[in-house]
């Protein structure tokens, strides 16, 4: 797709997202640290309950430390509202220690004084660090120019041809930033995340469905088709699991009866 089509889509659905959602409130200033552990939960999850787990972990945890050293199972029992509490914790836990054994402190609040590139180069390097938490954590936390995606709003970008399939599995839309201007990124990423989420919910959603449409005639349905063939793709990875397994287990079968065979053989020679 040239440059152009791509930012005229982008302008598109900038325009949708403004006439079908309504901006949410202004999060609150945070510490470095807490807008990465925001980020964490906030991926492909609604924003009430990204707030709801924060302050539940800041309710049920002595501290920061603490919630770095407590297992999956307990912090997914903690987070248990998010919709994939297991991801959600995962994340969180794994950005913790990454950023306890780059650093050895919480306090991260002196990158935001440093070059922006070194900053994120840090950040880049932790394990648990997906786009989205990135993006966010540049966009809110360190004052630069990023526009979070995470799966959920991919799957509009895929469907309206914003972005194509290689595109979406390296989790990149180029020329979105150069599109949408670093001082309406807020507001365009936290309208996109809302439709990107209510769709991620249920792909029935109306009011997202009429986005899709809006953006690019024809986006709804090539969302039906892109599912039809996702569901069809992870039918065909069960079989073929089904069939290795059962082609194994005939082999092993094959294996035994001819060891038995050969010890017959053995037995009847030596008898003779």
């Amino acid at each position: 797709m040239s440059a152009s089509n791509r930012a005229s889509l982008i302008g598109k659905l900038q325009t949708a997202l403004k006439k079908f959602y309504q901006p949410l409130p202004t999060q609150p200033t945070r510490p470095l640290l807490e807008h990465v552990l925001y980020a964490s939960l906030l991926e492909d999850a609604p924003a009430d309950l990204a707030d709801e787990g924060m302050a539940k972990c800041e309710q049920e945890f002595f501290d920061w430390n603490e919630v770095r050293v407590t297992t999956i199972t307990e912090l997914s029992q903690v987070l248990e509202n998010l919709p994939d509490p297991q991801k959600a914790a995962r994340r969180l836990k794994s950005n913790l220690q990454a950023i306890f054994e780059e650093f050895y402190t919480f306090d991260l609040d002196h990158l935001k004084k440093e070059n922006l590139g070194k900053a994120v180069s840090k950040f880049e390097k932790m394990p648990g660090m997906t786009p989205f938490v990135l993006n966010y954590t540049v966009q809110n936390g360190l004052g630069g120019h990023a526009i979070p995606v995470d799966y959920s709003a991919m799957v509009i970008m895929l469907s309206t041809e914003i972005a194509s399939q290689s595109e979406a599995m390296a989790g990149k839309v180029p020329g979105l930033e150069r599109a949408i201007p670093k001082n309406k990124a807020i507001d365009f990423s936290g309208l996109l995340h809302q439709a990107a989420v209510a769709l991620n919910t249920s792909t029935k959603d109306k009011r997202a469905r009429q986005l899709l449409d809006a953006v690019s005639k024809g986006s709804s349905k090539r969302l039906d088709q892109w599912l039809a063939s996702k569901k069809a793709a992870k039918k065909r990875v069960i079989q073929r699991k089904v069939d290795e397994r059962a082609a194994a287990e005939e082999a092993e079968k094959q294996r035994i009866a001819e060891e038995k065979a050969a010890e017959e053989r053995k037995a009847a020679k030596a008898g003779a």
